[in-house]
């Protein structure tokens, strides 16, 4: 068992907060002190993981960096970092984790029309930065990054676990991102052999257009075959991919702690006081939501009890957004 605190699950559709470790879950108030309408305490028997096999969900599709590998999602976000940097411009941590989950050629591009990032270029360079101007970005951030993938690529605590038993319980398991295949490959080989291998992986070159278009996980249903899509759960930490979720018509779970919301690595995470650790991830729960996420929970390794919620509503004839 963990030795962190009981992890939060949150169900954006009734404002419910789900609580627990292990097998034991209890549903919250949405508001501390105060119960949610409809809702109780109950004892943990009741709201305990199933482990019979799925019968309505039939697929999951996971990101990778902040969601499986790569906690806090750092490697990207030190590599935008130093390709503006050595334009002579710095970047905030916010700047450049705002686009996150975007191809990232447009998450450079996107970066450069932040109005206050616009500015400084146009200050330094005296002109606004251009399309070769962020191909030559990009250029410089595909090398780097290569450099550092390997050595961010370790397979988040639960995740194997997790996608083992879904496995068990019948489902499919795909996985898009806004890296390249020529990235991916850098690190499928070293998370392959901790356990975690995905049936398909849909690059941000596999489609026209990223996240927060649909169009990867159409292509991730279609590799899977699974249809209609309201048989598919997206899970991703980054704002633009529970966006994509809801725009494929897919269930869509955000994670909180372990992303790019919160983007810290777990042991600077571990190392802050409990209260501000608190607040980064109800912080980046509150984003999540807003774009658009059914439910929110910290990690990966929390999903089981919301996969069996989706599969209780789906038997029930709800979709996502019912």
């Amino acid at each position: 068992m963990s030795d962190r605190s009981p992890s939060m699950a949150y169900d954006a559709v009734s404002g419910v907060f789900a609580e627990g470790e292990g097998e034991h879950w209890f549903l919250l108030s949405s508001q501390v002190g105060a119960p949610h309408p409809g809702h109780s305490f109950v004892e943990s028997s009741e709201v305990m993981t199933m482990t019979r096999p799925f019968r309505f969900l039939k697929a999951l599709v996971f990101d990778w960096a902040g969601t499986t590998i790569d906690h806090g999602c750092r490697a990207p976000f030190v590599v935008f970092v130093d390709i503006f940097r050595r334009q002579a411009i710095e970047i905030s941590t916010e700047q450049a984790r705002e686009p996150m989950g975007m191809a990232k050629r447009e998450h450079i591009a996107a970066i450069t029309r932040i109005p206050d990032v616009a500015r400084r270029w146009k200050q330094q360079l005296g002109r606004d930065a251009t399309s070769d101007d962020v191909d030559r970005l990009y250029n410089q951030f595909l090398p780097l990054l290569k450099e550092i993938l390997s050595s961010h690529s370790d397979v988040m605590n639960g995740v194997c676990e997790l996608v083992a038993e879904c496995r068990r319980r019948g489902l499919r398991i795909g996985s898009s991102t806004g890296y390249t295949h020529e990235l991916v490959d850098v690190f499928a080989e070293q998370v392959a052999a901790q356990g975690y291998k995905p049936d398909c992986v849909i690059c941000a070159e596999d489609v026209h257009q990223g996240r927060p278009a649909p169009w990867m996980l159409f292509e991730a249903a279609r590799r899977l075959n699974v249809y209609p899509m309201w048989h598919v759960v997206k899970i991703d930490d980054t704002e633009v991919g529970v966006e994509a979720g809801r725009n494929a018509g897919c269930w869509s779970i955000g994670v909180t702690r372990t992303g790019n919301e919160v983007g810290l690595s777990e042991p600077d995470l571990a190392a802050l006081p409990d209260n501000r650790r608190r607040e980064l991830i109800q912080a980046a729960g509150d984003r999540l939501v807003r774009a658009g996420a059914q439910f929110v929970v910290e990690s990966v390794a929390d999903l089981m009890p919301v996969l069996d919620q989706i599969e209780a509503r789906l038997e029930a004839g709800l979709r996502p957004g019912a």
